[in-house]
């Protein structure tokens, strides 16, 4: 009965709870974290439900007849199916080269397990195949703010800041819904007397709360951020000392913005002059100011350069570094933070290192006790790898963890035919996903309450998720699973399954590089709330706001780069002439594996809906609540149409919590963060045949 303190396994608030096992079931309260100070979602307050739920995958699963994915799944003993997955990697090596297996993580995997994963795959597999989900969630802002201020921090600065703030602009995020509990340090602010300016196409609950509205056309906000310094520099309020202290580069830009006058901004984002010039008066006048951006802004083909739009624009008006202003993105998944620090993308090593620095290489190497040439180069991004999975040349066997990309990828259709190409697909969860059911070995994995570990919220804030519970008799965690296939492979001594000793690792392995956690302990953590990285030594406070005395640039300042508005990779034309977006809904998380079984959440919103303006359902013929047929180039989805003049004629949003918005969404990839264009594309929209049934 003893009560644990802990954090809730969803988004990057990692709000604070606690747990208390009991008959019949575990007891779970709001907490008074700095993040939340007690406050909970409705998918928090039911994150519970998740440990005793009767689809939990309670002992590995392998295909009744080995090879043919048609057959069902049976249960089998441990040794069985890692055996099966030790063979399959060995033999896929024998013929294809090491780089033919991979793996494929998760932004939820705490420190330790996104650390172990890009470590088991470079060390035990010695292969450079591996990306997570989080490339299609913070790789466009991540990569702008390293270009500009030398460091990705989702925000760098802690989020009592916002309700400090006395404007704040916030691009293509929805708090409202997708972090309830946020929405206090906003409405603090506006308590106080601050003004909010939300940029979404959609009047979302975020924007009704607003003091402006501005509803852009999706795929146009590099324009309205080029746009708006525009009015900035035209009207006086570039900080020019500032400018000319602390940055780089503005000529370059300065001379850019020279064509993004108001009327032509006006007729390519749809947003008024007039909203445009009263958003710079604010951030210019109403001071401390912010800029926030999100993925309506970032996920896009051209994502990092419209985040750096938006950092140009705070630059220019003086925020960055400044107490409670400034600049931030607003990170999603619940370690989509230092799920990206430390090794599990495809050209990274621990400590935000580059796998590509020979310095980086070696300091890594000396961690881990191997010479710096055994390890890999860069490897394929997310959706690259996925594209060529089962070619020749790609990877032949794939483990995933913690991840559903058969319904959160783009062009999804593609991708689990890709998946079904593969000769061996081994998916590590506590459910069967939709990708598990195409798995040829699934692994039963300890959930948030069963296992210890570390996470990093959106703030840079380093916190312990404790275990409050064991896992079921049969059920591993994914450190104990890649210790042991790592042994079977002949590389056992380098792993270890205890996630204290791989967090001090971790730590050995950060030292010295962007994100440093040499000082961060498990007590510190403890006894300080969290700790906040950098902090490279155990006597040091640790870095609650960045940037204050200059930015990791090798020349101090922070960098202007000049960007250019383009048009997204698809347009609308007369076969697909409506624009469809996407995003999240308060109820539901990610691709729904969770919540989609939570009686309580599935009870508030059981379908996805299909939001759409009452001027285009009347064009064809929809009423509220009949089911309507979404198509794109790449596939079809059927949802329920919801009727709403909160969002613009000419666009359609879909969630994606369900299969079938990412059978629409497009793949074309951001050129320097891979990011896909989840956010536009284009579709034609029909009243589906069944009508209302």
């Amino acid at each position: 009965m003893k009560t644990t303190e802990t954090h809730c396994p969803y988004c990057a608030l990692q709000c604070g709870m606690t747990l208390t096992p009991g008959l019949p079931r575990v007891r779970l309260e709001p907490r008074d974290f700095p993040v939340n100070r007690g406050g909970l979602c409705a998918k928090g307050y039911t994150a519970a439900d998740l440990l005793d739920h009767p689809d939990r995958l309670l002992t590995p699963l392998v295909r009744k007849e080995p090879g043919d994915r048609r057959s069902p799944l049976r249960e089998a003993g441990w040794d069985e199916a890692l055996s099966l997955t030790t063979k399959a990697i060995q033999a896929a090596q024998q013929s294809y080269g090491p780089d033919s297996v991979g793996a494929f993580g998760g932004g939820g995997l705490t420190n330790e397990k996104a650390y172990a994963l890009g470590k088991f795959v470079r060390v035990a597999l010695r292969s450079s195949s591996i990306d997570y989900n989080g490339r299609f969630c913070m790789s466009a802002a991540a990569t702008a703010a390293n270009r500009s201020l030398g460091v990705d921090r989702g925000l760098p600065f802690p989020l009592e800041d916002v309700a400090r703030a006395r404007s704040v602009l916030i691009v293509g995020a929805n708090p409202a819904d997708a972090m309830p509990p946020s929405m206090q340090y906003l409405d603090a602010g506006r308590a106080a007397g601050a003004r909010h300016i939300v940029v979404d196409p959609r009047r979302t609950a975020t924007a009704a709360g607003a003091h402006l509205h501005l509803q852009p056309l999706p795929g146009t906000d590099l324009a309205l951020a080029n746009g708006l310094l525009h009015i900035a520099i035209r009207e006086g309020y570039v900080d020019e000392v500032y400018v000319a202290e602390r940055t780089t580069g503005f000529g370059a830009v300065r001379a850019a913005t020279n064509a993004y006058w108001p009327e032509r901004v006006e007729r390519i984002t749809g947003v008024p002059e007039a909203q445009m010039r009263e958003t710079v008066r604010l951030l210019a006048t109403e001071r401390p100011a912010m800029i926030l951006t999100a993925r309506g802004a970032e996920q896009h083909s051209n994502g990092t350069d419209t985040a750096q739009a938006y950092l140009n624009l705070a630059l220019a008006l003086g925020l960055v570094g400044r107490p409670f202003s400034g600049y931030g993105t607003i990170t999603g998944q619940g370690n989509g933070q230092g799920g990206r620090e430390h090794g599990q993308k495809a050209d990274q090593l621990p400590g935000y290192r580059r796998i590509d620095d020979p310095a980086a290489r070696a300091h890594v190497a000396a961690v881990w006790g191997i010479d710096p040439d055994e390890l890999p180069g860069p490897g394929r991004s997310a959706y690259e790898m996925l594209d060529r999975l089962g070619t020749p040349d790609g990877v032949r066997v794939l483990l995933v963890l913690a991840s559903n990309i058969a319904v959160s990828a783009p062009h999804s259709n593609r991708v689990a035919d890709r998946l079904g190409d593969l000769d061996f697909l081994v998916v590590s969860d506590i459910f069967r996903s939709e990708t598990a059911e195409l798995a040829d070995v699934v692994l039963p994995t300890a959930q948030w309450a069963e296992e210890e570990g570390t996470m990093t919220n959106l703030e840079g804030r380093v916190l312990r998720r404790k275990r409050a519970l064991p896992p079921p008799p049969d059920v591993r965690t994914d450190l104990e699973v890649l210790a042991e296939l790592a042994a079977r492979l002949g590389r056992g001594e380098f792993f270890s399954s205890d996630p204290r000793a791989v967090f001090d690792e971790l730590r050995r392995a950060s030292a010295g590089g962007i994100a440093d956690y040499a000082g961060i302990t498990w007590q510190r953590i403890e006894a300080e709330n969290g700790v906040f990285w950098p902090c490279p030594s155990e006597d040091h406070p640790g870095t609650p706001r960045l940037f204050a005395d200059g930015f990791p640039t090798p020349s101090g300042k922070a960098r202007f780069v000049r960007v250019e508005h383009r048009d997204p990779a698809e347009l609308p034309d007369r076969q697909f002439p409506y624009v469809l977006t996407t995003g999240r809904n308060m109820q539901h998380y990610q691709s729904g594996t969770q919540t989609r079984r939570v009686k309580a959440l599935t009870v508030a919103l059981p379908e996805p809906r299909a939001e759409i303006h009452p001027d285009l359902a009347r064009r064809h013929g929809i009423a509220d609540g009949d089911l309507v047929e979404l198509r794109s180039r790449r596939g079809a989805a059927v949802m329920r149409a919801r009727l709403s003049d909160g969002i613009r004629p000419d666009t359609v949003f879909a969630p994606f919590h369900w299969p079938g918005a990412n059978a629409l969404t497009n793949p074309a990839l951001d050129p320097h963060s891979r990011m896909p264009a989840f956010k536009v594309c284009a579709v034609a929209i029909t009243r589906h045949e069944k009508g209302t049934d």
